[in-house]
């Protein structure tokens, strides 16, 4: 039912074009779903203490405002992705659009996860239908704001971003996997202004824990810290002079990040056009 074939076809139709495209896989699909994608600080409940571990990807009230009531769906399979092909799920990563037509909406960062690779998606795809099914279902978004026709033309081929320590995978990194620099965009009227404000921080996040502001994560708002202080932000959460990040950072999820990633996002970082 899952059509798990779907992805090997989908690897080697990007290598018959040309692409020289990695093979999808469970592995790396879960460390991008537990590190760097984040994805339990939305899709996970919260309890006092943070992500409940035994309703991991279950869904929950994201956000609720005059704008909009966002739901992230339960994406175990118990919920409504287990009658979803594979394809199907990609293209609601990637495209915003569900099997019905219907289009989500915000927070879900579709401005980055367009750029997400082909294997990278089929890979969390292929991780997501192996995580224990969580009966929860967290109710349906609703929006007072109207969205728009598409986030984009239909997407055919994303090609794979070499892993390394340079700019381009820390851009990827930080960019479609992580949306590290739409939460530290300044955000304007139709969302974060990715093309005059990049990584300029300001938009504010409203929570239990009062209210967190994202950083300006450009060379302004990080240069007076070396890489080891930028690695501790990131994977700790903790700042040199020993105060802590809030959420919704999620220090739980980049922790684990490999170390190699980190420096990748720390060189990209540093290369972003200075703001603010």
């Amino acid at each position: 039912m899952f059509k798990v074939m779907a992805l090997a076809v989908l690897a080697g139709s990007a290598l018959l074009a040309g692409a020289a495209q990695a093979a999808p896989s469970v592995e790396r699909g879960s460390y991008l779903v537990n590190t760097i994608a984040g994805c339990g600080n939305c899709h996970t409940p919260q309890g006092p203490d943070g992500p409940i571990a035994d309703k991991a990807l279950s869904g929950m009230l994201v956000e609720q405002n005059d704008a909009y009531t966002a739901i992230a769906p339960n994406i175990t399979p118990a919920g409504d992705i287990r009658n979803w092909t594979d394809a199907q799920v990609i293209k609601a990563i990637r495209e915003g659009i569900q099997p019905d037509g219907k289009l989500l909406g915000p927070p879900m960062p579709f401005e980055v996860y367009k750029g997400m690779s082909d294997t990278d998606v089929a890979s969390i795809v292929m991780y997501l239908r192996t995580v224990p099914a969580v009966e929860n279902d967290p109710g349906e978004s609703h929006y007072n704001i109207p969205l728009p026709p598409a986030y984009g033309p239909p997407i055919e081929h994303v090609a794979d971003v070499p892993e390394g320590v340079t700019v381009e995978y820390g851009a990827y990194l930080a960019g479609p996997l992580g949306h590290c620099i739409v939460c530290h965009s300044t955000f304007g009227p139709q969302g974060p202004m990715l093309d005059t404000a990049l990584g300029a921080g300001g938009q504010p996040f409203p929570g239990p824990w009062g209210t967190s502001v994202a950083a300006n994560i450009t060379p302004t708002g990080i240069g007076h810290y070396s890489d080891e202080d930028l690695t501790k932000i990131i994977t700790t959460g903790t700042r040199p002079d020993g105060s802590h990040l809030l959420p919704p950072m999620p220090i739980w999820a980049y922790a684990n990040l490999k170390p190699d990633d980190v420096k990748a996002i720390i060189l990209y970082l540093r290369s972003l056009p200075p703001k603010g």
